[in-house]
């Protein structure tokens, strides 16, 4: 496909128009890397040295919003692989970063965040599932990663934490599609967001360098990348809350039935919380203290949630007839992805109630 200049504007169009087959299927999965690349999304927040339009993290969480309000599939692939592009940036390998980060930028290769498993492992939920054997000056890992988004299969990268077998610190390492030993499953069967190219990786035997390596300490690592990775996360469900008040706004039964202070309120609310989010991620606070950064993901699946009744009330009967229904349905079923992606809002409650029990202590 070609991936010829064109405006932001044309991608969302984009986007738009093809919601629908993103949510439901795999048959526009491999364009939406490439339409966005084209339309410099990739690029936003991203310093102008290393081949981005500059900017700041907040810009590249309106990005993702905006896409999001059309498409939570396309937003989380966007996510994807705009944190993937972070964790170059933040490396101290000057040569991966200048090898992979051009391609990632254009869009002409699709970069996944495969760090969930290693977020679980330092808030102690689960161990690190890639271990790796001291080979030389690098390692030989194996293991598996049973959910990553954006496996585009024309090519992508994946970050990933791995926990070395002589004792030394976890590490991010990056391998990428045509590495020996990598094995990508098919599709998972998912709900909706199925363009989204989610698969597992199997991990047998593969060889990883120094070339490799983001981060030799993946502990000191993940909490200075927390921000971003959450914080471009939160985009997702700003957007979808935005669509979904928007629609609720729209309806002409909102007035009829009252609705409209109700609309305004969460509105205001919402405002509030992206702000808030904003500066945080701005002044550099999120990162010694994560825990008010999780206490706006949760809030903001909150108002998701309410967003969504919102706009199930001002619809009424209409959202629930194949024939009416719009957007509603889609967006009903992307809402419910919201509390799930990793981290869950399960988890950032567990997370916040150890360091509660820590401050007591």
């Amino acid at each position: 496909m070609s991936t010829t200049p064109f405006s932001r504007d044309d991608a969302l169009a984009w986007v738009s128009a093809h919601a629908a087959s993103l949510h439901d299927s795999a048959a526009d999965a491999d364009a939406v890397i490439p339409r966005l690349g084209a339309g410099g999304f990739f690029r936003v927040g991203v310093p102008t040295e290393q081949g981005g339009s500059g900017g700041t993290t907040v810009d590249a969480i309106e990005a993702i919003a905006a896409v999001a309000e059309r498409s939570l599939t396309a937003a989380f692939v966007f996510w994807g692989q705009r944190t993937f592009i972070e964790y170059l940036l933040h490396s101290l390998n000057a040569g991966l970063r200048e090898r992979y980060l051009p391609a990632l930028l254009a869009g002409e290769l699709a970069g996944a965040t495969g760090l969930s498993n290693a977020m679980k492992f330092l808030s102690g939920i689960e161990s690190l599932s890639i271990s790796a054997t001291p080979v030389g000056d690098g390692w030989r890992l194996a293991g598996n990663l049973p959910w990553v988004t954006n496996l585009r299969r024309a090519g992508f990268g994946v970050a990933a934490a791995v926990q070395p077998a002589d004792g030394q610190p976890p590490a991010i390492v990056a391998f990428f599609h045509d590495t020996p030993g990598l094995t990508r499953s098919d599709d998972l069967a998912l709900l909706g967001l199925c363009g989204s190219n989610t698969a597992a990786i199997d991990i047998h035997d593969v060889e990883s360098g120094p070339e490799q390596l983001i981060h030799a300490d993946a502990r000191s690592f993940i909490p200075a990348v927390r921000p971003a990775f959450l914080g471009l996360q939160c985009g997702m469900a700003i957007g979808l809350a935005r669509a979904s008040l928007a629609a609720a706004r729209a309806s002409g039964s909102a007035a009829r039935s009252g609705l409209q202070p109700r609309i305004e309120g969460i509105d205001v609310e919402l405002a509030a919380c992206v702000a808030e989010l904003k500066v945080g991620v701005l002044d550099g606070r999120f990162a010694p203290q994560a825990a008010p950064l999780f206490r706006i993901r949760i809030k903001l699946a909150g108002l998701v949630r309410e967003a969504m009744d919102l706009e199930l009330d001002a619809t009424g009967g209409r959202a629930y007839l194949v024939a009416t229904t719009g957007d509603f349905a889609r967006r009903w079923v992307e809402a419910a992805f919201v509390p799930v992606v990793t981290p869950s809002l399960t988890q950032l409650h567990g997370e916040l109630a150890r360091h509660a029990a820590l401050r007591a202590a």
